[in-house]
């Protein structure tokens, strides 16, 4: 049966949602339970894959659901930043869940169906976010998306994970009211549509004021990008399973924050409008003050889940500067970035888990030597940190390439400095990890990794990795950082095409 690409659209974002009710009802049999959760996001990313070669053909693609008033419709479309979203979500549910297979068996996780099920609630959020065609689509799905990972951040059912819950929704439910919805009804008043546009919706003489602080109720309001003070609840969802981190760090939550970020940034507001705004150098130094602080703090977290809650704080600051900068060079960072740091962060929290369940560590402090225990998971950890930090051969180079001159282009020196002392960060909070893994000894320091009784030294430890599906996992998304760095061009592309819709160049 030949589907046509407005069908595939349709069911990229129904798909989960029905998927949800089939595992529910086979959460009696895991086998199959968990068959109809792979089946199910093998056939969105070809759907999605399919979507995408009918963008690169120029195909126009959208599909009106419901309409309650003229202007305020429930409606769905394809473009390339949209698509770059939906092509990173799709290619990573799949991993995830093989990952997670293995994960929760070897833990002995309670409530697995509740969780496959969630999960496939919250892919369907995501596909209807990038492909949202209005600011009221966006929303709708944004707040399914908080709703159906609450009950993720909580799956443990300790009292630390239902005050993280609390948490969680407090922040996310309370900024989206506050200041998102408020927001968009503001936009709805003084633009008349809240159809994303290609160069932003509001007319060349409307109040700078007034536009200004439209900005900054949407930067505030979209919670999931984790910009301080808004920013709590990342590090206290950590609480969660370690698959549940990687759907909140890399495949749906936080990517839906600095996704709609951009979003609003290039097509309610426009690059030329964005760079007279009052507000807008407020709102970058805001961003860079996020990136540096949240360093500075995952310097000194020795849990390594905390740790990477803190750096995924700082590197979204990277996404919203690249979107406020409003240059050419600013956007194709930030779209690529979206990407890159998805890969790496997944690997990161992969590996995370993966010592968690094998070792049984937690701590930092505690994994000097684990390299010879865990050489291919550390292995990964290694080749992801360098994915985050942006150098060879891992693909977040190119992207925060693409930032770095961004703030030249715009001439931003000091946000240009504060990207650099972060990366340097990036360095020493994320590589001696690995290093110390697998040189335990040296001259001034003594190993804290404990030696089993029946060893007799580090060079008698066997190796013992994490369970299949998760080492595959892992293994696969390290090698995706790698894959960006060789062949990031599709990438780059579509980033470059979300310029052409805007009537920008950006030369390769």
């Amino acid at each position: 049966m030949n589907l046509s690409l407005t069908s595939m659209l349709q069911l990229s974002i129904l798909l989960p949602l029905v998927a949800t009710l089939l595992i529910a009802t086979t959460g009696s049999k895991p086998n199959l339970r968990e068959f109809v959760s792979i089946g199910t996001s093998l056939v969105l990313l070809y759907f999605v894959s399919k979507l995408y070669q009918g963008l690169e053909h120029g195909e126009s693609i959208s599909v009106l659901v419901w309409q309650w008033l003229p202007g305020l419709q429930l409606s769905f479309g394809i473009e390339p930043m949209g698509m770059i979203f939906a092509l990173v979500a799709s290619v990573l549910w799949p991993i995830t869940t093989l990952y997670s297979i293995g994960y929760m068996r070897k833990h002995e996780e309670h409530n697995q169906t509740r969780f496959y099920a969630c999960f496939a609630i919250a892919m369907g959020s995501v596909m209807g976010i990038a492909f949202a065609d209005n600011l009221f689509t966006l929303f709708v799905f944004y707040e399914i998306l908080t709703l159906s990972t609450y009950p993720l951040v909580t799956h443990s059912g300790t009292e630390e994970a239902k005050q993280a819950g609390r948490l969680y929704l407090g922040v996310l439910l309370g900024t989206s009211i506050v200041f998102f919805l408020f927001a968009i009804i503001s936009t709805w008043f003084v633009a008349g549509t809240l159809d994303f546009k290609v160069g932003g919706i509001f007319q060349p003489d409307v109040n700078k004021t007034l536009a200004g602080t439209i900005l900054v109720l949407f930067i505030l309001g979209i919670g999931k990008a984790a910009i301080m003070p808004f920013h709590r609840w990342l590090p206290a969802a950590m609480v969660a399973p370690t698959p549940v981190s990687a759907l909140l760090h890399a495949v749906a939550v936080v990517k839906a924050g600095v996704f709609t970020v951009l979003k609003v940034c290039v097509f309610i507001f426009g690059l030329d409008l964005l760079s007279v705004l009052p507000s807008t150098q407020f709102l970058l130094y805001l961003a860079g003050a996020s990136v540096l602080l949240a360093s500075f703090i995952a310097m000194r977290q020795d849990n390594l889940k905390a740790r990477l809650a803190y750096s995924t704080i700082s590197q979204l600051g990277y996404v919203t500067i690249g979107a406020l900068l409003a240059t050419p060079s600013s956007i194709v960072g930030s779209s690529m970035h979206i990407a890159m740091h998805a890969f790496g962060k997944i690997t990161l929290f992969f590996c995370a888990g993966a010592i968690l369940i094998t070792a049984h560590k937690s701590k930092i402090s505690e994994m000097r030597g684990l390299g010879l225990q865990m050489p291919i998971t550390m292995s990964a950890f290694f080749i992801a940190s360098l994915c985050i930090i942006g150098l060879p051969p891992a693909g977040g180079t190119w992207s925060k390439w693409y930032l770095l001159m961004g703030t030249v282009e715009s001439g931003q020196w000091a946000l240009m400095t504060a990207l650099g002392i972060s990366s340097l960060l990036n360095i020493a909070y994320l590589l001696p990890i690995p290093v110390r893994a697998f040189f335990p000894m040296t001259s001034s320091s003594k190993p804290s990794y404990k030696v089993p009784d029946d060893t007799r030294s580090f060079s008698d430890l066997q190796v013992k990795e994490a369970p299949l599906f998760s080492l595959l996992a892992l293994s696969i998304t390290a090698l995706g950082c790698v894959i960006l760095f060789i062949y990031p061009l599709p990438l780059y592309e579509l980033s470059t095409a979300i310029l052409e819709l805007s009537g920008v160049s950006h030369e390769k």
